[in-house]
């Protein structure tokens, strides 16, 4: 006990090992760089939902050694998200093996069910997404796109660069 009252002994525990576990979570931002946390990939979004629950146990730990083991699990998953983005930059095969691909959901104003089934995305999902995207007029919607980290892009206008499109999967949609 760091005190000699037990209430004030947890509260003093808890601010200091929240501080130094918040602490170590920024440095190693701070060492391997802003994309630690970009949600760019489904990695990304595992190492965000990790790293919570990682911090959550060092504010809770009673003892040194527990704190040591959360702070070094802390940076293997930092190491571990580092390799990764590293190999995949370098490698197409580990990248398509690593990452998942985005799926086409709706093309021109058409939905495309067979994508939906797939996906396990609902009608009734897809068009709360247009919605939040301030879609106006289905015609006008070019693509939705449920992206790799579980997002949808919905892309509105007149026209759609085929660039935006390029590593977006597509399946053909036969019926409806």
């Amino acid at each position: 006990m760091f005190l000699d009252h037990i209430v004030a002994d947890a509260v003093a525990k808890g601010l200091l090992l929240s501080a130094l576990g918040l602490g170590w979570i920024i440095l190693l931002v701070r060492i391997v760089g802003l994309r630690s946390f970009s949600k760019m990939t489904n990695f990304d979004f595992v190492m965000t939902v990790a790293m919570g629950s990682l911090l959550a146990g060092a504010a809770q730990t009673s003892k040194w050694v527990d704190l040591v083991q959360i702070m070094t699990a802390m940076a293997a998953l930092f190491l571990m998200q580092f390799g990764a983005a590293w190999l995949r930059q370098r490698s197409d095969q580990l990248d398509a093996a690593l990452q998942n691909s985005p799926v086409l959901l709706m093309k021109d104003g058409k939905v495309l069910h067979a994508a939906l089934r797939e996906t396990r995305v609902t009608e009734s999902d897809l068009m709360a997404k247009l919605r939040e995207a301030n879609a106006l007029d289905l015609s006008s919607v070019r693509a939705v796109i449920l992206e790799t980290t579980g997002d949808v892009s919905v892309l509105h206008g007149n026209s759609v660069d085929q660039a935006l499109l390029r590593d977006v999967r597509q399946t053909t949609d036969t019926d409806r």
